[in-house]
């Protein structure tokens, strides 16, 4: 009898390696996972990836294959005594010749100290250890307990592998849904490998959910499907990595200047939940980074969008946002703003506090006038073309330095052209 306490997602994890759906990459044939894994010669590692992607099941399963003692834990509710409790059934069961895995889920959320105590277990072998995480581990785990696994990345399931997990569940009569009579629309099918949006905990959750409305028909149409998904939202955590990438992927297409995809990528964090003023302010900072003079209008239609937002909120403030990144990835790019800061700042953290030029000193006192303050200073407004050529507005330790640098593009280019001819009238004047 089916255990129905179980989730079908939880019942319809397989049992054996050439049914796990997807990870070609890692457990194909020839792959070095599955290689050691064959040759019951299994090491510690980590498992990275978002959720539904076989994590847990994949632990399970090594535990399977070299007939280890499987242990889990949840790094929310777990401690360091946790950790020495399975470090005791480790050593005990190491003593009779069997070997303990543990399995950490969302390993990220331990501490350094946390992750530390793993260590001495792992080095010793005690432990055949296994964290799960969703989350980048180059900046959520220690350099030590890197150091002492694998790391190997998980990736979204295909439609297609998703469809097989779909097809296996409904014909299941001993763990599934099959023998209920139920009936699944090839449509419905269709939806449910596109909403599961490459998490198969998520599509099995959502098949069994549509087949518990199915009612007496047994029929699972799209109409089912799509109530059973409402109110779902595409994959997205705004601490996690996946808000980090799709932000970086539309800052990117922005400065590519490929106006459809940042349209797509800005779409996609709008669905996923991210606060629209959030992306506002990012979008204000592509237009000085990536756009800067070469069209300084970009900086005030991004700054309007970020109003519009404010004022309006959702959804008419994201048409604005949308007009913005579709005019800031359509203009021509220039980073030399960006860089000319840069270099400037640069300067400023690493030459000390380099004196202010007499000539330019405020003078608002008698006492500052005797001392020089500001004299021989040249009014730029009152020399031709109000420029004063030859005048010193750098540190003595800095003069010569060029930040500014302006590209050959939009407006940019006639800069760099007023700036070149301004400075042929400063060579000028230093020639005498």
């Amino acid at each position: 009898m089916i255990d129905t306490t179980r989730p079908l997602a939880d019942r319809m994890r397989p049992r054996q390696m050439d049914d796990f759906a997807g990870q070609a990459h890692l457990l194909g044939p020839q792959r070095p996972l599955r290689q050691s894994l064959d040759a019951g010669k299994p090491h510690s590692m980590v498992l990275w990836g978002p959720p539904g992607t076989g994590k847990t099941t994949l632990a399970q399963m090594i535990a399977s294959m070299v007939d280890a003692e499987f242990l889990s834990l949840s790094a929310v509710m777990a401690g360091v005594k946790d950790i020495r409790e399975a470090a005791a059934t480790g050593r005990a069961n190491r003593d009779v010749g069997r070997q303990t895995l543990l399995f950490v889920d969302e390993v990220h959320r331990f501490n350094k100290s946390q992750q530390d105590a793993f260590l001495p277990y792992i080095e010793d072998g005690t432990l055949l250890f296994i964290g799960a995480t969703t989350e980048n581990p180059s900046f959520e785990l220690n350099n030590a307990l890197l150091s002492r696994v694998r790391v190997y990345i998980l990736r979204s399931l295909e439609p297609e592998a998703i469809g097989v997990l779909i097809d296996r569940a409904m014909a299941d009569s001993e763990l599934g849904l099959g023998g209920r009579g139920l009936t699944l629309a090839d449509e419905a099918r269709s939806a449910l490998m596109q909403l599961a949006d490459g998490d198969a905990r998520s599509a099995l959750g959502l098949l069994e959910l549509a087949s518990d409305l199915a009612g007496e028909s047994g029929e699972i149409g799209l109409a089912r499907i799509q109530e059973a998904a409402a109110g779902g939202r595409a994959r997205f955590d705004n601490r996690g990595d996946a808000f980090y990438d799709l932000m970086s992927a539309l800052h990117k297409s922005v400065r590519g200047s490929a106006p459809d995809a940042a349209l797509y990528w800005f779409a996609r964090m709008l669905e996923g939940g991210c606060d629209p003023l959030y992306i506002a302010r990012r979008v204000v900072r592509m237009a000085s980074e990536d756009i800067g003079n070469a069209d300084p209008r970009a900086l005030q239609v991004a700054l309007d969008a970020w109003q519009a937002q404010e004022r309006l909120g959702s959804p008419e403030g994201e048409l604005a946002i949308a007009q913005a990144v579709t005019y800031l990835a359509s203009v021509p790019k220039s980073n030399a703003v960006y860089m000319a800061y840069n270099r400037a700042m640069a300067d400023a953290r690493t030459q000390g506090s380099l004196e202010v030029p007499v000539h330019l000193r405020n003078a608002p006192t008698e006492l500052m006038k005797s001392l020089g303050y500001g004299h021989a200073y040249r009014y730029a407004h009152d020399e031709p073309q109000a420029y004063a050529a030859g005048e010193q507005y750098l540190p003595d330790a800095l003069v010569g330095k060029s930040y500014y640098q302006p590209s050959d593009r939009g407006l940019e280019a006639k800069i760099a052209e007023r700036l070149a001819r301004l400075a042929e009238l400063d060579a000028r004047a230093q020639r005498g």
